[in-house]
């Protein structure tokens, strides 16, 4: 795929969203550019209302802005059709939600397996992948329980291999200890921590949690849907 061999994963260029709210246009993201590199553990950070969410699922798209260019992976993604957009997605984003959204009449393995199950992956580097996953996430035993059986932090671990088994090249994860305590969620983020330089996968965090704040690498601090400030720690 064009741009995979570059450094620069993520590219916005003048990103402007406006909604509409009953005839009244509301600026969400108003001017955005921004670069991410490859293998970065990035936090975007801001209080409510600051465009964080909109600008993640901006980048991952989910939404389209009505102004300005995002590129993935050396891809315009304003230019795709929403089949191959939609194909794009599962093929280049892992996604790690503060509610899980794992299928709960799925067991696990079957939640971890899924988006393999639709990039046709054959069943056996399927079963290799989810063995493997599990054993790196400290999940080993769990493969066949329903998500009702697990904790909350062993949930979000299952999210975190569904988003990762599959050799995504972005990572998101909007708000992913939110619904954790403060141990499991610094257990959880550690996790990560060791994966992103592990395997070099990109994360890309929309948080207000000090515990991911604490452990990323880069904040990105949004304020009324600009780049307040852009901070990368030595």
């Amino acid at each position: 795929m064009s741009g995979d061999s570059t450094s620069e994963l993520i590219m916005a260029r003048g990103i402007k969203k406006v909604y509409d709210d009953d005839g009244v246009p509301v600026e969400a993201i108003r001017g955005i550019d921004l670069v991410i590199e490859r293998g970065e553990f990035t936090a975007i950070v801001g209080p409510s209302g600051s465009g964080k969410t909109t600008f993640l699922n901006i980048i991952s798209g989910l939404d389209t802005p009505t102004e300005g260019e995002i590129r993935l992976a050396g891809r315009r993604l304003t230019e795709m059709s929403a089949k191959e957009l939609s194909d794009f997605r599962r093929d280049k984003i892992g996604f790690i939600f503060q509610a899980y959204n794992l299928i709960p009449v799925l067991s696990v393995e079957e939640n971890i397996e899924y988006i393999m199950l639709l990039q046709g992956v054959s069943k056996t580097d399927r079963r290799q992948r989810v063995e493997r996953i599990l054993a790196e996430l400290g999940l080993e035993g769990y493969a066949n329980r329903l998500p009702i059986k697990l904790s909350g932090g062993q949930q979000q671990r299952v999210a975190v291999a569904r988003a990762m088994v599959s050799g995504p090249s972005l990572i998101l994860a909007d708000e992913p200890t939110a619904n954790l305590d403060s141990k499991t969620g610094i257990e959880l983020l550690e996790m990560m921590r060791e994966l992103n330089e592990k395997k070099g996968m990109t994360f890309v965090f929309s948080t207000h949690d000090m515990k991911i704040m604490e452990r990323a690498r880069r904040l990105v601090t949004l304020k009324d849907g600009r780049v307040d400030s852009d901070e990368t720690k030595e």
